[in-house]
């Protein structure tokens, strides 16, 4: 089937609920210009499914000059692991260099995550998508209340132009933490070795803690802001226009 012949539409219902194997199967089908985002062990997942299905798969992951150690060592454990081309994508220097010069290194605890996310995050992933056709997330629907409203395939509302439609696949959008985990155990699928220690959600190291037994996940994440504000905007089509102020 071509990109113009299918309605988006109509195959987000017929996707809904799937196994995310079966998401996948029909992303790869459509689409031969897709990678996956990889950063969380859902994402590992993703990466663990797909080069069953296509091997040397488009894989790009971010590197913001603030990961955690344990994440560049999963970021080579995944390239050696898997039959994957991974590509690893950096902010703009003079950007980076232009925002500490002027607001120091952790200006995010004071006037909000956004900024820095800005350019070490979202800049790099912009211009990664302008160059696909869809792209596959680790997005689940219990993450967060921003993402209760997910879709299994969507179009990209944050990344998509009047002239390049891009396509964004979740294929564990029903899914839980459980079943993501019992999928890692079962398969031997690598992780972060933060998890072991109270992290759940990972990002970088000054906006990401270990969270406590009850909390929800995205608890460890940009701790010190409203909780219905919490993308860093990679995913800010999740927000509604008055989250978003």
């Amino acid at each position: 089937m071509s990109l113009q012949a299918f309605d988006p539409e109509q195959l987000k219902f017929e996707l809904a609920g799937k196994n995310p194997r079966i998401i996948l199967k029909t992303a790869l089908s459509l689409f031969d210009n897709i990678a996956i985002s990889f950063s969380g062990a859902e994402d590992v997942v993703l990466v663990d499914m797909a080069a069953k299905i296509r091997p040397g798969i488009q894989v790009f992951t971010l590197d913001t000059g603030r990961l955690h150690p344990e994440t560049y060592r999963l970021i080579d454990t995944v390239r050696e692991r898997y039959p994957v081309r991974l590509e690893v994508l950096f902010p703009d220097a003079a950007s980076v260099q232009r925002l500490v010069n002027e607001k120091g290194l952790f200006s995010f605890y004071q006037d909000g995550h956004h900024e820095c996310c800005g350019i070490r995050k979202v800049e790099p992933l912009r211009r990664k998508l302008a160059t696909v056709d869809a792209w596959i997330t680790g997005q689940r629907r219990d993450q967060n209340q921003t993402r209760a409203e997910l879709a299994e395939i969507e179009i990209d509302s944050t990344f998509s132009t009047p002239e390049h439609r891009l396509f964004k696949v979740n294929p564990l959008a029903n899914w839980s933490s459980a079943q993501v985990w019992d999928y890692i155990e079962a398969y031997d699928v690598p992780y972060n070795e933060l998890h072991r220690k109270g992290f759940v959600s990972i990002g970088c190291e000054p906006c990401s803690r270990a969270i406590l037994p009850h909390q929800h996940e995205r608890e460890g994440r940009w701790w010190w802001e409203d909780a219905a504000k919490k993308e860093c905007g990679l995913h800010a089509g999740n927000l509604t226009s008055a989250d978003r102020v």
